[in-house]
């Protein structure tokens, strides 16, 4: 696939370098054409055209900085993507020509290699959800529910969500509060995971994350986050937090610090996949809401790509919900159990669900 991505601009970077006398060639152009689109596993043919006098003695191919291959002639080379992550990527000629150098850059947008595949849902059971609670993080863990609920007591003008944000430890079969640990009335809660003993919570525009102690809810620490535009869901796979901000961008941040060591931008095989928002890690996988969607997604956190798409719109629909209801939002696994739970902002019922083939 190699349609063009119209809101990228094309760019031609030239950097010259080199003793005056040196005059190296400043017309030369490189294809693809900036924005081109590929899906992942199809190779790149990139080709440096150069104008008839050139003399050019090598060329070193670079995507995003890193050196994949050179020649010393002119031919157009063939760069593999199947390894790599998916989204914008940098593509750079560094061509030398005597005792000068200069560069000539554009840049393309991979794709997943292929359409998700579209899973369907069954209903297991089914438990009662307090319908004061706006879901912004969900987890399961010792026979609990951990979920945190989102709002500003004292909200601003822009906010349509009032009510002291918290975070609490649910009875499952009750969907009663058993422990709460209420936030700063001027902070807006938004996705927690759990580490060890210890349970992180982020804001949503705030800047500031929560660190409690598990057992107690007792308030450990706070820290700076910086990581992302806006605080919105998170996860942890054993090793390192997953974080989403708003945008198709999944972050990866250090368990000890929550500072940002990396991260994957979420497609399909046709666009970018904005406002991923809640993660819930299952079995080497990223599952998530996305906001105001009905669909759930399953992501390579490897590469970002969409491999499954379920949509639940028929799982409890607006016109059958609670008055005062939201939209889809919170996922939580039980490892032990190998249960999988949904719910949406104050809604009055949470689902255990299964995910099947169609």
């Amino acid at each position: 696939m190699k349609n063009k991505i119209t809101t990228l601009l094309a760019a031609v970077v030239l950097l010259a370098y080199g003793c005056k006398d040196d005059k190296p060639i400043t017309e030369a152009t490189i294809s693809p054409e900036a924005g081109t689109t590929y899906n992942a596993g199809k190779a790149v043919s990139v080709k440096v055209n150069f104008p008839a006098d050139a003399k050019v003695d090598s060329v070193v191919y670079l995507v995003d900085s890193v050196k994949i291959t050179s020649r010393t002639d002119t031919q157009s080379v063939s760069i593999k993507t199947d390894s790599m992550k998916l989204g914008s990527k940098v593509l750079t000629a560094r061509v030398f020509e005597g005792a000068a150098n200069y560069e000539v850059s554009t840049n393309i947008v991979l794709l997943a290699a292929k359409a998700p595949e579209e899973l369907t849902f069954i209903v297991e059971k089914v438990y009662p959800h307090d319908t004061s609670s706006y879901t912004e993080g969900l987890e399961f863990h010792d026979g609990f529910l951990y979920e945190s609920d989102g709002g500003y007591l004292d909200p601003p003008p822009e906010s349509v969500v009032d009510g002291q944000s918290s975070l609490r430890k649910v009875d499952l079969a009750t969907g009663k509060t058993v422990l709460q640990a209420l936030n700063d009335p001027k902070v807006f809660a938004e996705g927690i995971t759990v580490v060890g003993d210890k349970i992180i919570q982020l804001t949503y525009r705030e800047k500031i994350g929560y660190v409690y102690d598990k057992n107690t809810f007792k308030l450990l620490n706070t820290f700076s986050y910086t990581a992302g535009k806006e605080g919105w869901g998170l996860a942890f796979d054993g090793e390192k937090i997953y974080n989403t901000d708003s945008s198709n961008r999944i972050l990866f941040l250090d368990k000890n610090d929550y500072r940002q060591i990396g991260y994957i931008d979420v497609y399909d095989d046709q666009k970018q996949i904005d406002m991923v928002n809640e993660l819930e890690y299952i079995d080497g996988k990223l599952y998530a809401n996305v906001y105001q969607s009905n669909d759930i997604l399953v992501i390579d956190p490897k590469t970002g790509a969409v491999l499954q798409k379920i949509d639940m719109s028929k799982l409890y629909p607006a016109y059958e919900r609670n008055e005062g209801s939201d939209v889809l939002n919170g996922i939580a696994w039980d490892a032990k159990g190998k249960r999988l739970f949904v719910t949406g902002k104050k809604w009055d019922k949470l689902f255990q669900v299964k995910f099947v083939k169609k």
